[in-house]
Order: C-alpha cells, then structure tokens, then sequence
C-alpha cells in the first residue's frame, strides 16, 4: 500500500500545482471569518497505530510526542508535541498456528512490521477464555493504545482484513484474482473477533473503544494474494451485510453505546458511491461515515458532505491520510481543502513513523528499525493539531487557504493559513461579524510560523502581530504556513 498511497499522493500533488498555476493561490487576499456558519464541534486528531506502533509500541518519548502538547526531548531537540487524541487500533488478521492442519498463507512481499497478530486464532472455539484466543498477541501496539489512552486520547478499532481463517484463500492480503475475499459463513465471525476485542478491551486494558470500523479501503481493486500488506476486498453488498452483525454482537456484548464507522473507502468519490449503494437499513447501522483523503486535491468533497451529513445526519472524519511530500506542503493544503469543503469532525494521518521519509513525519530506517529525522511535515502539522482542539467549533473562512476555529468557553479565535504561492503575500482576516474582538495586552495576537520544506522557521512562535479595530493582517513567507491566536473574541 506504500507504493499505491505513494502514486494516489503523487497525482493528487500534480493537481495542487496545477491550481497554484492557474491563480488559486491568493495574493494580498482578505477573508471574513463567519461565526454564524459552523460546521461541527471538533473531535480531534488522531493516527492509525499500524504499523509504526508494532515497532516503537513500547517507547513513552513517542506517546508523550504524538498524544501530548508537551515539550519532548528527542535526538538531541526539543519537539511540540502534536496533541493527537484519537488512537486507531488495527485489529490484525495474521496467526502462525494451524488449525485443523491448516495454516495462514502469506504473501512473500509482506514485511514483518506489517504483519498485525489477531487475536482469534482458532475458529473451532468461539469462547474468548478458551485457547482459541491468545490475549497476549500484537503486545507492542497494544502498548502504545494503552498509553495513548492514558494520555486522554479517545480510540477507534478498525481491520484492514479479517483473519486469515475467515477468508476465502486463507490469505490476509487478498483473493488470489482479487475480489471478495470474506467467506460468506464468517461474516458474522468477522464482526463477532471485533465486539470480542472491544469487551475485552474495556474489561482488560481501560481502552473503551468510541467507534468499530470492519472494513478498510473494502472497495479497492488493489487486495491480492500478492500484496504488501494486510487487505480484503468486500464490495458494497457484502458491507451491507456484515453491517447488521456488527451492531448485534456489540449489543449482545452490553456495548450498546459502541457506535459503528463505514467504509474508509480510499478516497471522496469512492466514499459517495459505496454510501449511496447502501440502502436504508445498511444506512442505518452506520453512525460515522470515515474517509481517507488519497484523492489529493481531486474528487468532490462537498458531495460527499451533502449526502453523508446534510442529508443522512452521520457524523464525517476524514480516517486516514498521507501523502508521498515531506515538506508539509501537500498536508497543510489538503487539509485546509478538507476543512472549506469535507467539514470533518476529526482528521488522522496514516503514519507518523514510516520507513518512507516523504511519508513520514518522524522517518525510521526499514532495516535496522532506527528512529532519526523529523520531517518538516512534523511542524505543518503542529500548526494545525497545537491549536484547533477538541470541543473548537469549526467556522466558515470562505477560502481555500484558511481555516478558523473558536474556543466560546476560552473566548479564543483560531485562524490558519498557508501561501502556497512562490512570493509573499499578506492576508487580512476580517473579523468584524463578531460582537467583541479584544485580542491580548494591547490587541497583540500570537502567531506561530512554518516554512515548507524546512529552509526558515519551524513552528517559530512570535509576538509582532496586532489587531487593527475588527481586522488583523499578517504577511506570510513564501511556502509558509501560520496560526493566529486572537484572544478576547466573543460571537
């Protein structure tokens, strides 16, 4: 899937530079911040554990750097942490046992990191106290879930494939062909190992799982015997039929308030479709429709917003996302494309460690499993996950290029923005649809600067920037992306 999600971020990055050349960069743009339009109540940010917490589960520097907003040392620097609180678990679909002379067939071009150990390892007993299950499998993700729970982040438990004894081919990666690779007798076995996991997980590990994802990227053509991780095809029919048992064996399990997430499709087009072959009951079983946001800067956000929340009521995370720019350039755009059109409650990025520095926000080498660089995405994202926090309610900017949250109990106005443009450029944010905007001592209003790619600042804080009545202008470096904190606002 590197490789894939690597091509996806490449041509949704062709897009990005081909709106810059046409005009969509804004020189010397004014935009109003409305408070009259909301979209939501921030959840929060988040990251899939699998699969760089299979290799680093166990360290606290990371916990402490990616689920808290301390300052962590690390190699030698000091690093913001990103104040993730959202942990998604991947429930893993590989066992080395046999089973009645039967055995999991891997593919070849799976590294080890990848291989995520389930839980249900014997199909003969469904009893979780029985030797069927081994509860002491995937330690070292589990670890950093618990940590991250305890760090006050919030989870959500999701399968890139069942386990290998519910597929067709008994491989974990995919249907030799491609195709459905569920066996029609395991769905409910499929949705029976994750209500399993989620009981146990609240009586065992104090992690109360808020969300149950079944599926992942389900409707992609890429799941193959061959492929390079864990992955099952299983097209719209057979979600809607999986649906159902999801909810029963959670509410059989006393985990009634459990609310179930669909489809992670790959990306925003793929997402709308497989929502609207869904009919009403499937619908109905859905509380959160999740997205991944491969599509860059391409595919029909709005369409997608319309039918799953203006129309259907669910709530809307965009689940996953990552791109092959280590720069941060391609983050903070597709980010602030999802927050003027997408309107998700929630945002997760793929892997904050990967083997792939361009992916990565913290690289480490595939070999000898070495932490090292910080990418300067790190900071792109610190400029985002620092500042729009959970309970912020997400305001309308009206532009591309800014996203604005506010803090009603704290009285405090986020705004961020990027220039994605070659030169500088000063944007002015009209505030004047506010009843009260004060700022700090003497109208002062905070900002914190990042310069894509890394050649200048990196989340560099400063105290230069001041309101003028119901207006603040700040100039932003070429490439550069900015917070602004406006204090002393009220609605």
């Amino acid at each position: 899937m590197i490789r894939r999600r690597t091509l996806l971020a490449a041509a949704g990055g062709g897009l990005l530079s081909s709106a810059l050349a046409t005009g969509t960069a804004r020189a010397d743009a004014t935009a109003t911040v409305n408070p009259s339009v909301t979209y939501g109540t921030w959840e929060g940010w988040g990251t899939s554990l699998a699969w760089w917490a299979n290799v680093f589960g166990e360290r606290d520097d990371f916990a402490d750097i990616f689920f808290t907003t301390d300052s962590v040392p690390y190699n030698g620097r000091t690093l913001p942490g990103l104040g993730l609180n959202i942990a998604r678990y991947n429930l893993g679909a590989c066992s080395w046992n046999s089973v009645n002379g039967t055995k999991m067939q891997s593919s070849v071009n799976i590294p080890d990191f990848k291989k995520i150990e389930g839980y249900w390892q014997d199909w003969n007993n469904e009893d979780v106290t029985s030797s069927a299950w081994d509860w002491t499998a995937d330690a070292t993700q589990r670890a950093m879930l618990i940590k991250a729970t305890r760090r006050g982040a919030k989870s959500e438990l999701f399968a890139n494939s069942p386990m290998w004894w519910m597929c067709n081919n008994h491989n974990p990666s995919g249907a030799s062909g491609g195709g459905n690779n569920l066996q029609l007798w395991n769905y409910r076995q499929h949705a029976s190992h994750l209500a399993a996991v989620a009981l146990y997980a609240k009586d065992n590990w104090g992690v109360n799982f808020s969300t149950v994802e079944p599926f992942n990227e389900p409707s992609a053509a890429w799941w193959s015997s061959g492929g390079s991780q864990e992955g099952c095809h299983m097209d719209a029919s057979v979600q809607s039929a999986v649906l159902p048992y999801m909810r029963s064996e959670l509410d059989k399990r006393g985990l009634t308030s459990t609310r179930i997430a669909a489809s992670d499709e790959t990306n925003y087009d793929q997402a709308r479709a497989t929502w609207n072959q869904f009919g009403p009951a499937a619908k109905g079983y859905v509380d959160q429709v999740n997205v991944h946001g491969y599509q860059g800067s391409g595919g029909r956000r709005d369409l997608l917003y319309a039918d799953v929340v203006t129309t259907a009521g669910k709530d809307l995370w965009n689940s996953e996302n990552g791109d092959n720019d280590a720069s941060g350039w391609s983050l903070a755009n597709n980010l602030l494309l999802d927050f003027r059109s997408l309107h998700p409650t929630a945002w997760a990025y793929w892997q904050v460690l990967d083997p792939n520095p361009a992916w990565a926000l913290i690289a480490y080498d595939r070999n000898t499993l070495e932490a090292g660089a910080v990418q300067p995405k790190y900071y792109v994202m610190a400029q985002f996950s620092r500042h729009i926090r959970p309970g912020m309610t997400i305001l309308q900017t009206g532009v591309n290029h800014a996203a604005a949250a506010l803090d009603r109990s704290a009285n405090r106005l986020v705004i961020v923005a990027a220039n994605t443009s070659t030169s500088a450029q000063t944007f002015t944010f009209d505030l004047s649809r506010f009843t009260t905007v004060a700022g700090g001592s003497g109208g002062l209003v905070p900002r914190w600067n990042t310069v894509f790619g890394g050649a200048g600042d990196l989340y560099a804080s400063y105290s230069d920037t001041y309101l003028s009545g119901k207006t603040v202008s700040v100039q932003l470096a070429a490439k550069s992306v900015q917070t602004l904190q406006v204090d002393g606002v009220v609605v």
